[in-house]
This record gives structure tokens, sequence and C-alpha cells, in this order.
């Protein structure tokens, strides 16, 4: 038994009793001989779970262990009975399928798979709802590859196409991929050379833009919201749509944030008004090490008062663990910090967050202002926020005001604080000042419409 034991442990998974990577290479090579002679094709499906660090470090290891091993139980009972599937290790996960009858067999499959990896997480580990999802890339032999080690790499392709693409789905190889991998990878290593340069005052090509926020009670400036920006000494700007995502897989959010916390300080401590700075603050960056006191020291650094500093946090922090999140978010409230709440009203459970958390903001999600001008129930939505955010005191902030009926609107149903295009577009540092001054220059009962102007002269 004991020397079964061992046979069984060189070619499997200790925790999912999955075959390893040793043993699914050589059955993959013995598949790939097979279906050669059989003029058959197989389709190779690489499975990676999404933010799977982020349940570890928030609700521990052996919930970590629970999810691992439901992904292999669900692979089991959706694989066919000639198919191999294997964990590789970590979070990654292979299926080859066998017998493939056509490149839509394959995709049916894939999304299938997906799907039933989602589901089966939700329903037997519900602690990680909404948290957890699965991404998955696949190639077919030999239509993409001609070898073994291309249906891999191929299929590697495809499944960092999926990540890049938002996640959760699942995503085939077409021959055009491979560039687009490398430049993601290539974006990968210089944002992380970037942020490993600790002797600059700004990493390399980073730097911080400035949204202003208006209060409409009396037209006063009242702060800004730092944004990060990417100037790529080859590429160009490359959008944060892009590159925080990257930093987010890459184990490199945690860096960013930090130093746009101390970047953005930094900048409002210098200024001559006591503007508050608005800074987001990610999950990862929110559970990893002492974040109250990291905060406190920044404070300190810099000599920002505390109550110009507000962070933001969106739902997603208190869904991840909901204990941990609140002990957190109250220390960072004991230093005097203000905490917002961003993008409300696009999760599941805002509502209830606010009954547990004594918010100093809500922020409305860009989605329901764009729509408030000709859709009823954006505005039916955002009348309803606003009514929600008075009854307990809490004011609120809607993002996104490009236009000036929709500011109009926001004003009339007693919106307090906005932000968009509408008021001023994200500016570097150095136009703040000169920001301000027309700000201060502009005498009519429309500061807003007299500051384009002035802008346009």
């Amino acid at each position: 038994d004991y020397q079964e034991r061992l046979q069984f442990l060189a070619h499997h998974d200790a925790l999912t009793s999955l075959p390893n990577r040793t043993f699914f290479q050589r059955r993959l090579s013995e598949e790939a001989i097979r279906a050669r002679r059989r003029k058959s094709a197989l389709a190779l499906h690489v499975i990676d779970l999404d933010r799977f660090k982020e349940v570890n470090d928030t609700l521990g290891h052996p919930v970590g262990d629970d999810v691992l091993k439901i992904v292999a139980r669900t692979l089991i009972e959706h694989s066919g009975k000639s198919d191999v599937i294997a964990r590789l290790g970590g979070d990654e996960f292979m299926l080859l399928q066998t017998g493939v009858k056509s490149a839509e067999d394959a995709r049916l499959r894939a999304d299938h798979l997906i799907h039933a990896v989602r589901n089966a997480i939700v329903d037997h580990v519900p602690l990680t709802a909404g948290m957890v999802s699965a991404s998955l890339g696949y190639a077919l032999y030999p239509q993409d590859a001609a070898n073994i080690d291309l249906l891999i790499r191929h299929a590697d392709m495809a499944l960092y196409r999926a990540k890049s693409e938002g996640r959760n789905r699942a995503c085939a190889f077409d021959p055009g991929m491979a560039d687009a991998v490398n430049h993601r990878r290539r974006l990968e290593h210089d944002l992380r050379e970037a942020l490993s340069h600790d002797d600059q005052a700004a990493p390399l090509g980073l730097s911080l833009a400035y949204q202003p926020q208006l209060r409409l009670s009396d037209q006063k400036l009242i702060g800004f919201e730092a944004l990060a920006r990417w100037n790529h000494p080859e590429f160009g700007a490359v959008s944060p749509e892009i590159f925080i995502p990257i930093a987010e897989e890459a184990g490199l959010i945690v860096a960013l944030g930090e130093w746009i916390l101390k970047d953005a300080c930094t900048t409002a401590a210098s200024w001559d008004s006591p503007l508050t700075i608005a800074v987001n603050l990610s999950p990862l960056q929110i559970f990893d090490g002492d974040l109250a006191a990291h905060v406190h020291n920044v404070l300190v650094q810099t000599g920002l008062t505390p109550s110009r500093l507000e962070l933001e946090v969106t739902e997603g922090v208190l869904i991840q663990n909901t204990d941990r999140a609140l002990h957190i978010l109250r220390r960072l409230k004991a230093l005097g910090v203000s905490i917002a709440m961003d993008d409300f009203g696009t999760g599941y459970s805002s509502l209830s967050y606010l009954q547990i958390f004594p918010f100093d903001k809500i922020k409305i999600d860009r989605a329901f202002i764009s729509d408030l001008e000709r859709n009823g129930h954006a505005k039916a939505i955002v009348r309803a926020v606003i009514g929600l955010g008075h009854a307990i005191g809490v004011p609120v902030l809607a993002e996104g005001v490009e236009s000036e009926s929709q500011l109009e609107i926001l004003r009339s149903n007693g919106c307090d604080e906005a932000q968009g295009y509408l008021i001023g577009r994200p500016m570097p540092q150095v136009s703040i000042a000169s920001y301000l001054s027309l700000w201060a220059g502009c005498t009519s009962l429309s500061p807003i419409r007299t500051l384009q102007k002035m802008s346009r002269a």
C-alpha cells in the first residue's frame, strides 16, 4: 500500500487527486499520436481561476483549497470518457478533449466548462460569491499547432487573451494572437521595471492626473480625484483600463497603489487651498499588510491633514471578507480620513453595506449618469440614491457628468456634488493652479459655461 501511494503521488496532485503535469504531458503525447493515426482532432483547454490569490489572502488557504477541490470535481463531472484532466499547480488546470469533430465542438465545451466551474464555486463555496471565476484558453491539434509544445503555447496565449479581455470567459487561439500576447507581456515587464526603481520620485512614464469635483449648492470646487496615467516610452499613452488589470494580474497593484497614494498626498499638501484629494484603493491593496499604518506614515511624511484625504472603495472589498474589511476601514476612519463608496449601484449589496459601515460619501456610477437624459429608469435610480444619501446624512457625488442638462437634472434632484468632463477633464499637476485661477475668475451665475469660454479663448 505504501509503495502504491508513493507511485500515485508521483503522478498525481495530492490535494485534488488529479494527474499532475508530468503524467498529463505523457498522456498528451500519447493522444496526439493516436489522433494523427485516426486523423481526428484534440482540443487543449487551459483553465485558470480569476482572483484566486485574493481568496487565499482574504479568506484563508483552507477556503482556497476547497475551491480547488470543487474545480477538480467539476472538471471530472463535465469531461468525456477519454478526456484527460490535470492540475498543473496553483490555480491552473488543463483538460484535453479527445475526439473533437469541429472547432464548434471545442467552443461549446469551453463555454460549458467556464459556466460549470463558476456555478459550482458559487454553490459549494458561497463565501467566494462574486469573487472567483474562471478564464479558459484553448487550441486545436493539429489545426492550430503542428506539435505538442506549440499546442500548449497556443492554448496559453488564448488564456492570456481571455484574461486581458476581462476574465470570466473562454477564448480560442488564433494566429494573430501572438503579437497581442507579446505586447501585453512587454507592458507587464515594463510596468514592473518602472515600479522597481524606488529611488525615483515618479516611476518611469507613470504620472497622476487630477479631476476636479464640484459642490453644487454654491458652485465651489471642493477637491480633486487622483487618476493614474502611463505614458509608455515606446507605445505612448496606455489606458488605465489596460495597465490596471495588468498590474492586478502581475501582483503589481499594491506597489502601484502605494506610489499613487504618496504622490497624490504630496501634491495635495502643496496646494494653497485646503481642497480634498480622493484616491482609489484596490481590494488587494486593502488586504495587503497594515494599510492603516501605511496611510498614517504617508500622511506624516507628506504633511497632509487627514481630513483632506478621501479613500474610495468599491463594495467588492466588503464582499470578499466583510469582517476584516470593516476592521480595516474603521482603523482608516480613526486616522481622520474619509471613506467613500465608489461605483454605487453597480453591485449586489450596496444598500446593506451602507447599513453596516458609516461611509462619508456615496459616488453614483457614471453608467447611470450617462443615461440620465433619455432613460427614465436611470433617472429614478439616481433620484432614489440621492434621497437615500440625504436620509442617512451622507453626501452624494455623481460621476461622469458631461452635459449641462445632466448637471441640471442632478441639481434639481438635490445631488450634492459632481465630477466629470463638464466640470473639468483630468489634468496634470502643473495645470491645477491655472485651472483654479480660471475658476476663481468666473463671475457669472454659470461658472462652468464661463470657464469653458475662457479655456477656449
